[in-house]
């Protein structure tokens, strides 16, 4: 992909800024066209807007446009979903859990939703999913990072299509490893909420498997949305260590780099952000070369090269005028399993528009291609996906624009705890059972 990142954040927020917004493409409906009627859940405003929910609705919308003219590659050119048209109710995430939980119960009670596709936020999945449950509606989580989901619950119609944030963490200590870093001290930089520290708790445990005799430095927990971080940037760059850790995500990480740029903080210590690639479009060439970038899967510059990832990136690109990373890629392996579920419990139930048991039935267990790579629904009783995951390091072209190089895909079996297994108990015990070949 030769293209450079580029901002377009005026474009990416057109046209997706109301409350509520139904999408159908295709052919009129009709009395005797059925259509599949999706509730999308994600932030169209806030802090997660610009980073992960606009840009995941705008991968959603672009698929699903594709999806009903029939315009997808092999194995998804079939017209909608088994010939149904899809159309979308899209709701704005911010408000909250309890707001979201209540805006959940109307897209089902009122909108009649055939499924639901939604959610960032950590605290809005854990307080949906026993809803859906109690309301018997399937229901994909495709984002939300927190393993707690189905490491301490069982669910029958929840699903999350992405795996969730312990690989993040595990990916990042294996990726030092195998770039050679010489670790012996190391620092972390991380929001003071559930999902900072869980990154934070996981990236130590990995680090004390891949470099044991490693130390760390100073532990920071800066308040969500704190914006500024003079005081944490002293005190890293006072209390220096070979790798600096953060899980910063949106509008505070893109602060976190802006400040420590101009104090020399990525010179003097290897900085390794986690979640992070979402930064590349907006800060351009102001990123810093040789930081080392995550995205919770293989995406962007990480995926691995497919029929259906260059088409993914084309028509994204196309219509939007900037490079996809990690929140459209999710959204579309999300619509893309549904899709599949939804074609698998046709064929098994003579063709009918299937009902949330039979779509349920269909999604577990299942695997599919994405344009990061394959699912596979294993963990959780077979409704937590796991998926490979890719690294790399921000280096400049020949033209002088900012990408990524070094790149190192693992694979899901080497990065994502066993079936059954919580993941801070799989990096204690030493990563048992990895499959890293």
């Amino acid at each position: 992909m030769s293209k450079t990142p580029k901002s377009r954040t005026a474009r990416l927020l057109a046209g997706v800024m109301s409350a509520a917004i139904v999408v159908g493409w295709g052919a009129p409906s009709t009395a005797q066209e059925e259509t599949f009627k999706i509730g999308v859940v994600t932030f169209l405003s806030g802090q997660a807007a610009q980073s992960f929910g606009v840009p995941a609705w705008n991968g959603g919308q672009v698929l699903i446009e594709k999806l009903n003219a029939g315009e997808a590659p092999a194995p998804y050119a079939t017209k909608g979903f088994g010939g149904m048209t899809i159309e979308a109710v899209v709701l704005d995430e911010a408000g909250g859990a309890t707001t979201q939980v209540q805006e959940y119960r109307n897209l089902v009670q009122r909108e009649k939703v055939d499924a639901v596709v939604g959610y960032v936020g950590s605290g809005d999945c854990l307080a949906v999913a026993p809803v859906a449950d109690e309301l018997k509606q399937f229901t994909i989580l495709y984002d939300c990072g927190t393993p707690r989901i189905f490491e301490e619950n069982d669910y029958d119609y929840v699903f999350r299509t992405a795996a969730n944030a312990t690989m993040d963490n595990v990916g990042l200590a294996l990726y030092l490893k195998a770039l050679g870093e010489e670790v012996s001290t190391y620092s972390g930089i991380n929001q003071d909420y559930a999902f900072g520290q869980d990154s934070w708790a996981d990236f130590k445990a990995a680090m004390g498997q891949v470099y044991p005799d490693a130390t760390v430095t100073a532990e920071l927990f800066p308040a969500f949305g704190a914006g500024q971080y003079g005081t944490e940037i002293s005190a890293l760059m006072q209390k220096r260590a070979d790798v600096v850790h953060s899980s910063l995500w949106g509008g505070d990480l893109q602060a976190l780099i802006l400040q420590a740029l101009p104090r020399g903080l990525f010179q003097r210590s290897q900085a390794v952000l986690s979640a992070s690639d979402h930064v590349l479009p907006p800060l351009g060439n102001t990123m810093p070369e040789g930081v080392i970038i995550g995205a919770r899967g293989a995406y962007g510059y990480m995926a691995p090269e497919s029929e259906l990832d260059t088409w993914w990136k084309d028509i994204y690109e196309t219509k939007y005028d900037v490079f996809p990373v990690q929140a459209p890629y999710r959204m579309a392996q999300a619509i893309l399993g549904l899709k599949a579920a939804v074609e698998k419990a046709m064929a098994e139930n003579g063709g009918k528009k299937p009902n949330s048991d039979e779509l349920a039935a269909a999604m577990k267990g299942l695997s599919w291609e994405t344009p990061g790579g394959l699912i596979e629904m294993t963990n959780g009783n077979g409704h937590q996906a796991i998926q490979q995951i890719g690294f790399g390091r921000t280096v400049k072209n020949d033209a002088g624009d900012i990408i990524l190089g070094d790149v190192i895909r693992f694979p899901a079996r080497c990065v994502n705890a066993p079936e059954d297994v919580k993941g801070l108990d799989w990096i204690n015990g030493g990563f048992e059972g990895a499959q890293c070949d």
